[in-house]
């Protein structure tokens, strides 16, 4: 218990020489080592869990855990042991404000990571959802890129075909006047192959050549413009089907999914801000424990401590001046 009570002496920044002077402080300073630590450890394993998220490897997550723990460690203990109390309320708390508000800032980092743990199968879920939205996005960007060149070569080809299936009605009606002149059915009514069917006869036959030719004419475009439609609408198939969104999941993102869920029920939003206000008082909890701890005998002697200290050094100072200032005499 001895060693356990030196280590929480230590997290808290107190002198264990001037506590063993005031042993009935030694639980209050027991208690701010224990926030303290118990802090940092929230923090390492925070850290890692973040880092974890990042890298997916145990040992980068632990060593950088570690890290991140010692130094939210050492700076908790530099705002704890920073802290003096004194005998105005008013300017203990004005003093401590600055440190409050940084604690704040610490909590707020230190549990993000873990709230994205705890809510890790919502978060998983949203991803899904992130992740299709993502790759609609993308294949819309492809798209948009390559459907104004495919629309274009279908115009061209559509124009192209109107015109020979234009022409080719021309022709079919050109044949059925023609055939019904030859019948009696149609024309002049009378069935011969006189001179009005051969001009019939003969307008048909040059629709047909003109066909021929229009179609002749056009084939070689139509083939091209065909090719490169095809080719247009592979090279969009080839790079949608490259659209990888698998690797998508990092840590900004899984905070984004949060936020998403956060906005979308009230529940996790509840739940999130009280998260959060749990490690602000975790957090802030060395400071506030410090301040509202009533002064003690320990606060009394730190003090006197620190001001022999202060008389110390100013009578050395003096002593400096007082002897300068005698060299100086008998120089002059």
């Amino acid at each position: 218990m001895k060693k356990i009570t030196s280590f929480f002496w230590f997290c808290s920044g107190a002198s264990p020489s001037l506590l063993k002077r005031c042993p009935t402080e030694s639980a209050r300073f027991v208690s701010i080592g224990g926030a303290v630590f118990f802090t940092g450890l929230l923090a390492a394993v925070s850290g890692g869990f973040a880092l974890y998220s990042v890298f997916s490897n145990y040992w980068v997550a632990v060593l950088f855990g570690l890290l991140w723990g010692l130094m939210i460690f050492n700076l908790d203990r530099f705002l704890v042991s920073s802290l003096k109390k004194s005998e105005n309320k008013w300017e203990e708390w004005l003093m401590a404000s600055p440190r409050i508000v940084l604690a704040v800032l610490i909590a707020i980092v230190v549990a993000k990571p873990l709230e994205l743990r705890i809510f890790q199968p919502e978060i998983e879920a949203e991803l899904v959802l992130i992740k299709e939205e993502q790759k609609a996005a993308e294949g819309e960007m492809i798209a948009s890129r390559y459907s104004p060149l495919i629309a274009g070569y279908k115009a061209e080809l559509s124009q192209l075909e109107t015109q020979i299936a234009s022409k080719e009605i021309k022709r079919d009606e050109l044949v059925r006047m023609a055939q019904e002149e030859a019948d009696g059915t149609g024309g002049s009514g009378r069935r011969n192959l006189g001179p009005i069917y051969a001009v019939k006869k003969a307008n048909a036959e040059r629709a047909e050549t003109e066909l021929k030719e229009l179609k002749a004419n056009h084939s070689a475009l139509i083939s091209a413009l065909r090719e490169k439609q095809d080719s247009a609408a592979l090279l969009q198939a080839n790079e949608l089907a490259k659209i990888d969104v698998s690797h998508i999941g990092g840590l900004a993102l899984q905070m984004e999914a949060l936020a998403r869920l956060a906005g979308k029920h009230s529940s996790i939003a509840f739940a999130n801000i009280f998260i959060m206000l749990l490690f602000v008082m975790i957090e802030a909890s060395p400071v506030l424990v410090k301040l509202i701890s009533p002064r003690g005998p320990y606060d009394d002697l730190l003090e006197a401590h620190e001001h022999a200290f202060v008389n110390y050094r100013k009578s050395k100072v003096h002593r400096l001046d007082t002897k300068l200032e005698k060299e100086l005499a008998w120089k002059g």
